[in-house]
């Protein structure tokens, strides 16, 4: 399985892949790293370049790490655009108390919010007191797409990694309405641990995603109970804008989320949350409030 991811090592951000516990310095093998120097360079590259990576990792050539030795960052650092779509399972829906929408809710989480898989979920005292977890499957479009039908939609997905779309619910449902601001508070979108390729997921409609708060079990389910999947969405999105390689789709999330229970529950100073998606592997986020004057 490739999975691609970005790293820092000595400073520097660095496209790689992960195997067997060892990240491969693709840059060093050749591969664009782009200014950013994480994967978009390669994203934006095309079939071929990612046959070069591919070819990279089967020899194995290249300067390599321990993971253990190196940071993990979001795959792509700043995603031209970060598109959220909302209620799209049908037992978050009846948790929320909302109807099934007739087509996808659309919402923009602003790349500003993008953090990798293992750092902090950060958040001001006195800004929110009511975050939430969403454990999400996300996917990265890597052929630009407009107006393309569903029968082809999924051609223009690059690949899938895990989002945990982090909310501030005071923000999202405070009158008339911040979805956008409730979203995109800086580390709201913890991404990672890689990049796993189309081609090795095969049907995105068959993945179990979970999460855990603390170890305990907050989200299971699976993809297959999408309202919308992933080849509507990417054909709905781009009857109306353009998709450009490198953009991240937030797919909804599940039943279990904090602000449905009873009582709610939100995450905490020093938290620990965990959301893991079959194929792709788990990132891992602590909550941490900045008090005041910190």
């Amino acid at each position: 399985m490739v999975q691609l991811v970005s790293f820092t090592q000595g400073g520097r951000r660095r496209p790689g892949a992960l195997k067997a516990g060892r990240v491969l310095d693709l840059a060093a093998a050749g591969l664009p790293a782009g200014a950013a120097g994480d994967l978009l360079a390669l994203v934006e590259g095309g079939a071929a370049v990612l046959d070069t990576a591919r070819a990279a990792i089967d020899r194995w050539a290249a300067p390599d790490h321990a993971a253990a030795e190196v940071r993990l960052e979001a795959p792509i650092a700043r995603p031209p655009k970060v598109i959220g779509i909302g209620l799209n399972y049908v037992d978050h829906c009846r948790e929320a108390g909302l109807p099934e929408p007739q087509e996808p809710v659309l919402f923009g989480k602003y790349s500003n919010s993008v953090v990798g898989p293992y750092d902090d979920i950060v958040w001001h005292e006195g800004v929110t007191t009511e975050v939430d977890f969403e454990v999400e499957l996300g996917f990265v479009i890597g052929q630009r797409a407009s107006r393309v039908p569903e029968a082809r939609a999924l051609d223009h997905v690059f690949g899938y990694t895990i989002v945990n779309d982090v909310t501030a619910r005071d923000i999202q449902f405070a009158p008339p309405g911040q979805w956008d601001r409730g979203k995109s508070l800086d580390t709201f979108c913890p991404t990672g641990p890689a990049l796993v390729t189309a081609d090795e997921i095969g049907d995105p409609q068959t993945l179990g995603l979970r999460l855990t708060l603390n170890g305990a079990e907050m989200q299971r389910s699976n993809t297959s109970n999408m309202i919308f999947g992933i080849a509507h969405l990417v054909a709905y999105l781009s009857r109306t804008m353009t998709l450009e390689p490198g953009d991240l789709v937030a797919t909804g999330t599940p039943f279990g989320v904090g602000f449905a229970r009873k009582p709610p529950v939100f995450l905490k100073d020093g938290d620990d949350c965990i959301a893991e998606i079959d194929r792709i592997g788990r990132i891992r986020n602590r909550a941490r409030v900045v008090r005041a004057g910190g």
